[in-house]
């Protein structure tokens, strides 16, 4: 399983990674530091560094899971057994995760990609994390003239 299938699946990282690096006018490890050093400078490449880190790590995942199988399937006989069975499902599961973060990687680079333009793009930002507070974090300044001396609340208590 490694051999033919890997080399087209592991072109899936290496042609978006191409991608990436055209995008950002950047190779991929300058890429990196850069959004290493400031991630909210440019948070389309903080977005598409972590998605690619994503995808790196699904590619990893799954071409571990079709050793292990590939190893079981030159053990076995004729007939597969429930845990050749296994690592088949495994090496499935791990393909849907990989194809699923290359759509993520490819929708991040097109600009024109659906959701990204008109109501849809606005929630979208809307969503993002913010860099700052949304709303004031601490108590304003109260005018002088609604000030309520401490003595005027010992009093009120006393008077109780």
């Amino acid at each position: 399983m490694s051999d033919g299938n890997t080399d087209e699946s592991a072109d899936v990282v290496g042609v978006l990674t191409q991608r990436i690096e055209a995008r950002f006018d950047m190779a991929m490890d300058q890429l990196k530091a850069a959004v290493a050093a400031a991630p909210t400078a440019n948070p389309d490449a903080t977005d598409v560094v972590k998605w690619h880190g994503l995808l790196v790590e699904a590619q990893s995942v799954l071409e571990r899971a079709e050793d292990d199988l590939l190893a079981a399937l030159q053990t076995q006989p004729s007939e597969v057994d429930d845990p050749t069975m296994g690592l088949a499902h495994r090496v499935n599961a791990a393909v849907s995760v990989r194809d699923g973060r290359a759509m993520v990687v490819r929708w991040l680079l097109d600009p024109d990609a659906p959701g990204k333009k008109g109501l849809a793009a606005e929630r979208l930002a809307r969503l993002r994390p913010r860099t700052g507070p949304a709303v004031q974090t601490s108590a304003p300044n109260r005018p002088a003239s609604t000030a309520v001396p401490a003595t005027a609340w010992r009093s009120a208590r006393a008077a109780r």
